[in-house]
């Protein structure tokens, strides 16, 4: 295990951004920017034992601050859309920065957690190597209430295995819903859509949306449904069935509590499988309807349906909705949460 440190760039204020290199076996190896705890690169090996590119993203710094797709990027203080960029708690009503139409998306907007610069620890060992995100969202930022730390641990394992573990405290109640947003294309940036992936989700339930992607309320199932992936189905298969041509929907978990594995997609070319479990209750299935010739990584353009994102969460509007579980935490109550992403062939 190794971990490598370079200079990314400077951001618009003058700081300086760092970039590192986690480098596991087989070929398997992570990199991740200090701004906006961007994870900008993912390879890993086939079943030849060729390592390539499978995570969307940029080459620089420049185009990660002046573009909004949250490749790879950490995502809070709440991750996903708040019906009408507000919520009440504790009888006061809190507004926040309506940055998705009528919504609040992914914590906001100049200080969202993609847009900061996070102070980073890296700690190694024969088994795993990781970094230690920390930074600090003062009360009022992007509209919600009080002063939170937040620790993000990022930590490959020898078993090609990319955990995720977040923890934050804050001294007033506030909610809080953190994930990661990477996009994965398990065939390679210049393989096409994702539409072959093979995709099964231990997830019975989704929840339906309006047409500003807000949850009903409902939760129902999903049998009989283009939304049911219990059994093994690519992407593409049912994909113009589903509302506006693509997923984009929140996905509810078949057991409650602990870390679990619930999700697999394999790749059939290369054999890459990827498995997610988390000890979320949701998860948000994407399939990049809204990528339309992005340039990036390799002079790769990226196309609709070029990229899925797997985001481990509590459910959207959760701030909003009675029977949702609530994203609260109180005074020096710890949120917690934890993902883990592992890669293998077939």
């Amino acid at each position: 295990m190794k971990i490598t440190k370079e200079i990314f760039g400077t951001l618009p204020n003058g700081s300086t951004a760092d970039l590192y290199t986690l480098e596991g076996k087989d070929g398997f190896r992570i990199k991740v920017s200090s701004f906006g705890g961007i994870i900008t690169s993912i390879q890993t090996a086939d079943r030849k034992g060729k390592s390539e590119e499978i995570a969307l993203g940029f080459e620089t710094l420049e185009e990660y601050v002046s573009t909004r797709f949250y490749f790879g990027a950490a995502i809070g203080r709440f991750g996903n859309r708040i019906e009408g960029g507000q919520f009440s708690l504790d009888g006061k009503k809190y507004v926040l920065t309506c940055n998705n139409g009528p919504n609040h998306l992914h914590g906001g907007e100049d200080h969202a957690f993609d847009r900061k610069n996070w102070m980073v620890t890296p700690f190694q060992s024969e088994k795993e190597a990781g970094l230690i995100l920390t930074s600090f969202s003062p009360d009022g930022e992007e509209g919600y209430p009080g002063n939170l730390n937040v620790t993000m641990t990022y930590t490959i394992t020898d078993q090609n295995e990319l955990k995720f573990d977040y923890k934050a405290v804050s001294d007033k109640a506030t909610p809080v819903n953190l994930t990661n947003h990477s996009y994965f294309n398990l065939g390679g940036l210049s393989s096409g859509p994702v539409l072959d992936h093979k995709v099964t989700l231990d997830c019975p339930w989704f929840l339906p949306v309006d047409k500003n992607q807000i949850p009903t309320g409902e939760i129902l199932s999903v049998k009989g449904t283009p939304m049911d992936f219990t059994t093994e189905h690519s992407i593409g298969e049912r994909i113009d069935l589903v509302d506006d041509h693509g997923y984009d929907h929140c996905y509810v978990l078949n057991t409650a509590t602990g870390i679990r594995p619930f999700a697999r997609v394999e790749e059939p070319l290369s054999g890459r499988v990827m498995e997610v479990s988390t000890d979320q209750p949701g998860v948000q299935f994407y399939t990049g309807n809204k990528l339309k010739a992005v340039m990036g990584k390799d002079n790769c353009i990226y196309e609709k349906n070029w990229g899925f994102c797997l985001e481990t969460q509590l459910f959207p509007d959760c701030t909003n909705q009675t029977y949702f579980p609530s994203p609260v935490i109180n005074p020096g109550q710890v949120y917690t949460h934890s993902s883990i992403y592992k890669f293998s062939v077939k």
